[in-house]
């Protein structure tokens, strides 16, 4: 029925440092790791959300950049669209795990990766264009997985 269906917006920070690219892990499913960020909730603008989320998760107030990707994808009864915006200031993410993280449960681990590490990142997409090389770009990327 259409009345089950629901349509959930997401945020995500592309946290990058020296060609790494900040990624975590969460407790539910340990089969990949995702960038980090969260559920827009009611009334909130995309940009306080990412920023309410990352300091709940990481400890560390973000200093958002552009959107670099929109993605939506489907799972069961559910519509996901995914807003990923730039954070323009990855150096201070270096250490987060001695930082105050009122969300660390929601993790199970933060790590950095290289573009050559075998690791699987979702979405497909971003994982894609990080091992080329290519996660920023001038324009907005529209994806569909």
């Amino acid at each position: 029925m259409e009345k089950d269906k629901k349509v959930i917006i997401k945020v995500r920070a592309i946290i990058l440092h020296e060609e790494k690219l900040l990624v975590v892990e969460h407790p539910h499913d340990t089969t990949f790791v995702a960038l980090p960020g969260g559920h827009l909730e009611w009334g909130e603008d995309l940009k306080e959300c990412l920023s309410r989320e990352i300091m709940e998760e990481l400890g560390v107030k973000p200093d958002i950049g552009r959107l670099f990707y929109v993605n939506t994808f489907t799972q069961a009864e559910k519509q996901y669209v995914e807003f990923f915006f730039e954070i323009k200031n990855g150096i201070n993410y270096l250490d987060t795990e001695k930082l105050i993280r009122s969300h660390a449960h929601e993790i199970t681990k933060i790590v950095w990766i290289n573009p050559t590490d075998d690791i699987r990142i979702l979405p497909k997409i971003l994982a894609e264009n990080f091992k080329a090389g290519k996660v920023v770009s001038d324009e907005v990327r529209y994806y569909k997985e």
